[in-house]
């Protein structure tokens, strides 16, 4: 039986933004996959293209060990998303609204990601969201 979208993109959150397990994190991709965040600078802390299981793995990896210094995390209990489906059963889309705690006021973060599935992995994601928000 394949995955879902709903059960794709929740193990690529918990694997990612929640729990920042690198390893996790990759075998969610297939060896082949894409990983781009197309609105990021060349130079910025979030890398713009990651080619293939390892690669993904390995800057990830380095990424958390960097953001493990911030101590800003997701609170995911006022953050949610909604997924839609698109005409091709391997595309969805995913829209969210992930809240930091602050103090006095919380920061809202907006992104959408668009997810090309095989074989119940993400073949390829493109992440868009503000790239000033990531430094």
């Amino acid at each position: 039986m394949s995955k879902t979208p709903k059960q794709i993109f929740e193990s690529y959150v918990y694997a990612g933004s929640m729990t920042r397990n690198a390893d996790a994190l990759a075998e969610c991709f297939t060896e082949d996959a894409v990983f781009e965040a197309p609105l990021m600078p060349a130079d910025g802390s979030f890398p713009r293209r990651l080619a293939g299981r390892e690669e993904i793995r390995n800057a990830m990896a380095a990424y958390y060990e960097q953001q493990a210094k911030d101590d800003r995390s997701p609170n995911f209990e006022k953050s949610g998303y909604v997924l839609h489906t698109t005409s091709s059963p391997d595309v969805f889309i995913a829209e969210i609204d992930t809240v930091f705690d602050g103090d006095g006021e919380d920061t809202v973060v907006s992104l959408v990601q668009i997810f090309r599935i095989r074989d119940g992995k993400i073949a390829r994601l493109r992440d868009y969201f503000a790239p000033e928000l990531m430094n």
